[in-house]
């Protein structure tokens, strides 16, 4: 009786199993099957003992399950995307730091020299497609923290000259607009340009060269001397002109809060950096209208900001879309120098065809000065036409999914009022267009995941 129970046991974990391996994956389940098939169809399980009987249905799900790892691990070579970083959980709730607020005891934790970008070209080199958007039904608001290795905190690709030459223009315009240091914040302000003179050498040598005294730019000719001082300029604005990113440092004061006091905000789009300058974090978030910052955000963010360790980055991903082309500031929700002029989607023309339509996202870093303890947040910004991007596999059908999934208060925070129904009719057209030539919709997840 024992034996029978056992038999019947496995005989129905084996079934589960095989349907298990068929919903994952055909390749595996026609093993299976095949193998099921056989031995029920020749009566072998009436005249085979038992125990072998249990031991061939073991190795055949054996066999199974070898074949899909195999085949899974063989489909992620072949996927060109960079390996998805995990989620770490650094917003969570944690014990107060055994330290007084406003004060950080310096950390002798150094950056490790980061390997040489693979094969980075200034011609060649093309932006990291990050296409950060999901299925709906429902928009999930959440800061999306994700670990980055420490080699990958600063991203340049071939888009370097343009995004070069709007901060050059712009900061010979609107330098004191767009950059600043507060004086408490110069420290991290310079332990940052330090940094990034010792990472940018080591991570891009075909662009940059350490010296003596600081850094050149061997495709601009600039040269840039940190050890003089006074400093030829602001910090922060030499820091800006080395990398694509905007950049900003938050610093902690005796009431716990992180203040922005030091940042150079170039290609904002819809933000100027001269209104958010020395707010704390929180109202920075709800003056800007941020959607359920209070709700879902606020403790989160604190809580990570109060907890990141210098040797720990992190990063997240946010998209937008804009109905002009400027990368720098969005001209169609104002001037961003008209002091009498809200500059909102209020002002946006509606309906404008999708060859004004643009996508733009941002891959946003955290991490800690380990010297000063200031929070450096850098925003690398990508910006594209959407019909760009629609012509990528996928990318057109989730995306669509993704706009209608916003609440009305994502929407209004987005301007979707403005262009959506557009926006909405290219896209489902590029997503027929793309299944009526027979893209596989179920193999999305082996071709691109998330922020991808």
């Amino acid at each position: 009786m024992a034996m029978d129970r056992m038999f019947e046991t496995v005989n129905k974990r084996a079934e589960e199993a095989y349907q298990g391996f068929k919903e994952s994956s055909h390749h595996c389940a026609s093993i299976a099957k095949a193998s099921w098939s056989e031995l029920r169809s020749n009566g072998q399980f009436q005249r085979l003992q038992k125990p072998v009987s249990i031991a061939i249905i073991l190795l055949f799900l054996t066999a199974s399950t070898v074949a899909f790892i195999i085949r899974r691990q063989k489909l992620k070579q072949l996927t060109a995307r960079p390996s998805t970083p995990t989620t770490p959980r650094l917003e969570k709730a944690f014990k107060t730091p055994q330290r007084e607020w406003g004060k950080w005891p310096a950390s002798d934790f150094r950056m490790p020299k980061p390997d040489p970008y693979p094969d980075w070209s200034i011609e060649h080199t093309k932006p990291l497609p990050y296409r950060p958007f999901r299925y709906g039904p429902k928009y999930h608001v959440t800061m999306g923290l994700r670990t980055l290795k420490l080699a990958d905190w600063i991203e340049l690709d071939n888009q370097f000259p343009r995004y070069h030459a709007d901060k050059t223009k712009r900061i010979a315009e609107k330098g004191s607009k767009l950059c600043g240091t507060a004086p408490e914040a110069y420290p991290a302000a310079v332990e940052l340009l330090e940094e990034l003179t010792e990472y940018l050498p080591a991570r891009y040598p075909s662009l940059f060269k350490r010296t003596d005294v600081g850094i050149d730019n061997l495709w601009s000719g600039e040269s840039f001397d940190i050890v003089r001082r006074p400093l030829a300029e602001d910090p922060m604005q030499t820091c800006a002109r080395l990398v694509q990113d905007d950049l900003a440092i938050m610093i902690e004061r005796a009431d716990g809060q992180y203040y922005l006091l030091a940042g150079c905000i170039v290609l904002p789009g819809f933000w100027r950096m001269q209104d958010k300058f020395g707010m704390p974090l929180s109202e920075i978030h709800t003056a800007g209208n941020v959607p359920q910052y209070k709700e879902k955000l606020e403790k989160g963010m604190m809580n990570l900001f109060r907890r990141l360790k210098p040797e720990e980055i992190v990063s997240r991903h946010n998209y937008f879309m804009q109905v002009d082309d400027c990368l720098s500031w969005s001209t169609s929700i104002g001037d961003e120098d008209d002091p009498d002029r809200e500059r909102t989607w209020d002002t946006a023309e509606k309906d404008r065809a999708v060859d004004h339509h643009y996508y733009r996202s941002e891959r946003q870093s955290l991490r800690r000065l380990p010297r000063t303890g200031g929070i450096v947040f850098t925003i690398r910004t990508y910006f594209h036409p959407i019909k760009e991007i629609a012509e990528e596999d996928y990318v057109p059908g989730r995306l669509a999914s993704a706009v209608r999934s916003w609440g009305d208060d994502v929407s209004k925070y987005k301007g979707k009022e403005k262009y959506g129904e557009v926006l909405l009719e290219f896209l489902d057209k590029k997503h027929e267009e793309q299944v009526a030539r027979g893209l596989d919709l179920s193999r999305e997840d082996e071709v691109r995941a998330y922020p991808f």
